[in-house]
């Protein structure tokens, strides 16, 4: 695709969708507050799935068939690029919240959406009573039977490639024993990325793997846990680059 139609086709998809969020996004939350969350679920994935179509991209969920949506826990996922809360959000058949940092809930109309919402407050700097806060309003939502959504690698990927993971939500389900379910989007980099606005084709597709039970796990296992996820995520990913990468 050359340069000069992909700039045109990536101003008019950007205003699309933007325009969209800004309808759907306050809209479910007026409908939310009057009807409750439940009722209006339906269209907050509907509205998901349209910012999804709307930016260029197709979906295509990939789910074992194992999969118990009934099971209350942590969703751990790679960070590709900003949309990736609506492509999970789409792709993954169990509802959730997210953790997200403490600064953007003062963002001006994006934070109180996102308050709104049910999102989890992460504070900035870690400090103990700020995490000990956290611990508890999340340990708060998974026994109220929500799923929290995580990206532990704590930034966007810049190569596409799953970096480092931080050790907070994996500390989180052995303290709270909450399972956690591995989730990778995968081919997301090529169509929207941190360095470059451009949103180009893609088929996107959203890998949930079989869920990880932490019965019993302390502190000792926190290490092993860790790196277990990330190689679950990380393997439809990087062999999905490397495979792209030998084609040409």
């Amino acid at each position: 695709m050359k340069g000069g139609w992909l700039v045109l086709r990536s101003t008019v998809l950007w205003t699309v969708s933007i325009l969209h969020f800004c309808v759907v996004v306050p809209l479910v939350l007026l409908l939310a507050a009057i009807l409750g969350w439940q009722r209006v679920e339906p269209l907050l994935l509907l509205g998901c799935k349209n910012i999804v179509r709307l930016a260029g991209a197709r979906l295509v969920a990939h789910v074992p068939e194992g999969f118990d949506p009934r099971v209350t826990g942590f969703f751990v996922s790679n960070h590709v690029n900003i949309f990736d809360p609506f492509v999970l959000y789409s792709a993954v058949p169990r509802k959730f919240r997210g953790l997200e940092l403490e600064s953007h809930f003062r963002i001006p109309v994006y934070g109180w959406l996102m308050k709104r919402f049910g999102n989890v407050p992460v504070p900035d700097a870690r400090t103990p009573s700020g995490l000990k806060k956290t611990y508890r309003l999340a340990g708060e939502a998974i026994a109220a039977g929500t799923c929290l959504m995580v990206f532990p690698e704590g930034s966007r990927t810049l190569d596409g490639r799953v970096g480092e993971f931080e050790d907070g939500v994996f500390r989180m389900a052995i303290q709270l024993q909450a399972p956690i379910t591995p989730v990778s989007i995968v081919g997301s980099f090529r169509w929207q990325n941190k360095l470059s606005r451009l949103l180009r084709p893609a088929t996107v597709h959203v890998h949930v793997h079989e869920t990880v039970d932490v019965t019993g796990l302390t502190r000792k296992d926190l290490d092993t846990l860790r790196e277990r996820v990330r190689a679950t995520v990380a393997a439809p990913v990087h062999a999905a680059l490397d495979g792209s990468r030998q084609e040409r």
